[in-house]
Formats: structure tokens, sequence, C-alpha cells
């Protein structure tokens, strides 16, 4: 009863991170600063917001948090800082729907990390959901893509493989807070970019944007995600997270009139379906295990 609790309360916080993340197109399309000035100031405010919740979920003993920090924490917070920097590269260089398209390889690569590294298996149901989102992936891919293109798509594949690493880390070592490794990843990202930044040269409506940018997206969307994943597989953590994929294109569409093309709303609805799928079949295999017992 107990694993069955942590597995809906991880499954609802990954959900909710991915509706989180999501919004990373919108606030590229609507900010309109250079990519490095922007990521420097949606790192500064989420690693402010990520350690101010930290700092209260363990006020009683940060100096023992802060204690408990080990290289897990080391290697969660590079690869999130670069899986942060290569996102938002990506989404300046081509369409969010191809970014996505690309983002919609996660669960197979945390799958493939996570047999390699922990040798975590996943469930019937779970990899056949991957196959599916797979199907997805295929319908939207353009492999007519211009020269142009190979930057943004070289910078999605980099996240794709960086936030696939992190989810198997956070997996891996769970016991362990990664809250503090998150806040660290936000202020690496900051400091990374601002050799390349011009921090001083944003209006005071630019600076609310971003604000809303690092603290709503951003976050928000890696505090919800750090602890999730610590409650359910990191395959099935990326796999619910691919919810992110198809409505990251609808709200640039909605607001900015990017529209995707046919492909990307079919693939899309694939990629949806494959993740519903495979939470309402756990959930039912669940419901039947507790009358058995």
């Amino acid at each position: 009863m107990h694993h069955d609790k942590g597995m809906g309360l991880g499954t609802g916080l990954i959900v909710a991170s991915a509706v989180a993340y999501s919004l990373a197109g919108y606030f590229t399309r609507l900010i309109e600063l250079d990519v490095w000035t922007v990521l420097f100031w949606r790192g500064i405010f989420a690693g402010a917001f990520i350690g101010a919740v930290a700092a209260w979920m363990h006020r009683r003993d940060i100096a023992g948090m802060i204690r408990a920090m080990g290289w897990p924490s080391v290697w969660a917070t590079i690869l999130s800082a670069i899986a942060s920097i290569s996102y938002i590269s990506a989404l300046r260089l081509i369409p969010v729907a191809e970014v996505m398209t690309v983002h919609a390889a996660l669960p197979f690569v945390a799958a493939l990390l996570a047999l390699a590294v922990t040798g975590e298996r996943e469930d019937w149901t779970t990899l056949a959901a991957c196959l599916v989102a797979l199907a997805g992936v295929a319908v939207i891919f353009d492999p007519r893509a211009s020269a142009g293109h190979m930057a943004g798509y070289g910078f999605a594949v980099l996240m794709v493989l960086s936030y696939g690493a992190l989810m198997v880390v956070i997996r891996r070592h769970r016991h362990v807070s990664m809250l503090p490794a998150a806040c660290l990843s936000a202020f690496l990202c900051a400091a990374m970019v601002l050799p390349f930044a011009s921090p001083g040269r944003v209006s005071t409506a630019e600076m609310a944007e971003l604000a809303l940018f690092g603290t709503a997206q951003f976050g928000l969307g890696l505090l919800l995600m750090t602890v999730g994943t610590r409650l359910i597989t990191a395959t099935r953590s990326a796999l619910i997270g691919s919810l992110e994929n198809p409505l990251a294109p609808l709200w640039v569409w909605l607001v900015f009139s990017e529209a995707p093309s046919p492909s990307t709303w079919i693939g899309g609805g694939i990629v949806m379906a494959a993740v519903v799928g495979d939470v309402l079949l756990r959930s039912a295999r669940s419901r039947r295990a507790l009358r058995a017992a």
C-alpha cells in the first residue's frame, strides 16, 4: 500500500513537472533577449526559488542536508546545468515542436542508462509504452531538415542524454536529497553563461518575465522532477515527463501562432496516448493486486 501511494505521488509530481517544463518554449519566444542573458537570469531566479524551498523543507537540519551531499549531488548538479543550457539553446535555434521531437526519446535513453548503470528493468507495459512513444517520434521527425538545423538538433540530443543521466542518478541515490543539487545546478547554469551574457541590459518588464521563467517554469519544474523521480523508476519518470512534448508546441501555437505540422499533431497524440495508457494500465494492475491481497 505504501509503495502504491508513493508511486501515485511520484506520478502526480512528474505530471506537474512536465506541465511546468512545457512552458519553456513559451517563455523563450516571449523574451526577446539574447539566449545567454535569458539563461543567466533564469538560473539566478530558479536557484533562489529552489534554495528557499530546500531551506524550508530541511529547516530543522540544514547543515545535515549540506553534509549529505556527495558525488551523486555533484553529478546531478553538472548534468542538470548542461541539460538546461542545451534545452534553451535548442529552442532558440529550431521550432519548439522539433525540439520536443528529440525530447520524446528521453524514456529510451533513461531506460538504457538505468539498465547499464543500475540494472533496473521495466515491466512489459512501460516498455511497450516506450515503443509506442517511439512510433510517435518517428511520425514527427522530418528527415529533410536543413543544415542550419543541425546545431539545434545537436543541443537537443545533448539535452536528452544529460537529462536521462540525471534521472538515473536521482533514482539510484534516492536516499539522498537532491534539492541542494537542483539549487546549485541553477546557479551553475548562470555562472557558465555569465561571460557571454549582458545581465544589466534588462528592462523592468523583461525582468518580471525572467523571474516567472526562472521560478514557474525552471525552478518549479526541476523541483517537482527531483522529488518525483525518487518515488518511481527513471524510465517511468521519463515516460510520464514526455507529456511535455505535445504541450510545449501547443502553448506557442496558441499564443504565437507557431503552428505545428500535421505530423507533429499526430506524433504528439501518439506519445500522449502511450503515457496515458501506461499510467492507466499500471493503476488497474495495482488495484487488482490490492483486491487479491
